[in-house]
């Protein structure tokens, strides 16, 4: 595999996509070694294939603000790849939504979900639409504009989308309604729906439980205890709070959550009713947290992000990118001993480069965070068996789905000197599984 001749005709083809690019770098520098062991795939043109969408769907969503005014914003869906079942992956609404995002992330839903060990594909959707301030009469509209034309290529064996950044329980409800509405169809085309019309238990806490899980896992391989270990955290919205909420559980102390304003520093540990307030917080609007520290009378940096203080586990739950090689040189010099994005991409290549080059542990999002789809996943199958399972039942098998994609990581990525490099035992895991299933499937 020439990664440099790939990377040249990438970039030539699709300019300026830096989010896409960069993810597709990475993946490929993991899976060099394993892919040249495979004569076969290089004759099947894998590689090639499997770095582009099997389709991109765009079209405009018009609809009317509460002023009478006709507003107009782009849509998009990206079909990323079906090999080991149907396409399944987020949708986002924020101003910051463009295809080369989009792209980035279907690309690393494919490997995440193929980690998960359920039949999904790889997807992601969205709009540069940003909920911010915006009423729920002009939410619904919104969304009943954006299904009008999206609904089409959807369906419970096809495309199953579900939340993402700026997409919760409400605007999946009103995807979900004009779904409905136009299909004449109750299916579990939607996952993070409302308890009450086939959602699961846990849902939306489960990117951050599962982030925990596998965290705890990685400290084991160490011999080391979660329990009283101090842990930064970015971010304020349901992945940090399910984070939160479980770091607790297991005896850690966070003392850190932050928003694009700054971060707060909590020593005595963010936990019970300060974690409520997180969500108090996020449902505001306002997408701030200054408010907590003066709240709770703790510190507060406006414009800066939490690395800089001195904590065992380091854990990214914003958005992609957001730990830069400054944040992971302050991390080091503090002595982190674990670092798992719970974000998508949360860390930059040279991030990572510095944390493999040290031996701390990483963790990278397609695994760390799969607890989120892996739980949609679960949807998925309760509402194709017309039932619900309780609470506890869909954490056992979020808990074996995690340490599942834990034993594949060490399993190709542990180095002759002993360190686990998660980064490309999940890539090569989930990459084997697609290009197997690509492979038996014929050039489609």
């Amino acid at each position: 595999m020439n990664i440099e001749h790939i990377m040249t005709s990438l970039e030539a083809k699709h300019p300026g996509e830096s989010e896409y690019l960069q993810a597709v770098h990475e993946v490929l520098l993991s899976i060099e070694e394993v892919y040249n062991q495979h004569p076969e795939f290089e004759k099947a043109k894998l590689i090639e294939r499997l770095v582009e969408p099997d389709r991109i769907i765009t079209f405009k969503v018009p609809w009317v603000d509460d002023n009478g005014e006709i507003q107009i914003n782009l849509g998009y869906r990206v079909q990323f790849n079906n090999a080991i079942g149907p396409y399944k992956g987020g949708i986002r609404f924020h101003a910051s939504v463009n295809l080369s995002i989009l792209k980035f992330l279907g690309f690393e839903q494919t490997f995440k979900n193929a980690l998960t060990t359920l039949p999904m594909g790889g997807a992601k959707g969205g709009s540069d639409f940003s909920p911010r301030g915006k009423s729920d009469a002009e939410i619904m509209r919104f969304c009943q504009s954006f299904m009008l034309e999206l609904w089409r290529h959807l369906g419970p064996d096809t495309d199953v989308p579900a939340g993402d950044i700026g997409v919760g329980g409400r605007e999946v409800g009103y995807m979900f309604g004009m779904y409905k509405k136009l299909t004449h169809e109750h299916t579990g085309t939607f996952t993070g729906k409302g308890l009450e019309f086939g959602g699961s238990l846990i849902r939306p806490e489960a990117t951050g439980y599962g982030g925990l899980y596998f965290v705890k896992q990685m400290l084991a391989t160490k011999g080391i205890d979660i329990a009283g270990k101090r842990i930064a955290i970015s971010g304020f919205g349901n992945v940090a709070w399910g984070a939160a909420s479980k770091a607790t559980q297991l005896g850690a102390k966070v003392v850190t959550i932050s928003g694009p304003d700054g971060y707060v520093y909590d020593p005595d540990g963010i936990s019970g009713e300060k974690i409520d307030y997180m969500l108090e917080l996020r449902a505001s609007g306002e997408d701030i947290v200054a408010p907590y520290a003066e709240k709770y009378g703790v510190q507060f940096f406006p414009g800066k992000r939490p690395w800089e203080q001195k904590v065992d586990i380091a854990l990214p739950c914003a958005t992609q990118n957001e730990l830069d090689e400054e944040d992971a040189k302050k991390l080091i010099e503090n002595g982190v001993i674990c670092v798992g994005e719970i974000s998508n991409m949360g860390c930059r290549p040279e991030a990572i480069d510095l944390f493999i080059q040290h031996r701390i542990m990483y963790g990278p999002g397609k695994a760390v965070n799969a607890g989120g789809v892996a739980t949609s996943g679960l949807e998925m199958t309760q509402n194709a068996m017309h039932i619900s399972w309780t609470a506890e039942e869909v954490d056992q098998r979020l808990h074996t789905i995690m340490s599942d994609i834990h034993a594949q990581c060490v399993k190709y990525g542990t180095e002759p000197d002993g360190y686990i490099n998660y980064m490309k035992g999940a890539n090569i895991a989930g990459f084997m599984k697609v290009a197997k299933a690509m492979m038996a499937q014929g050039v489609i």
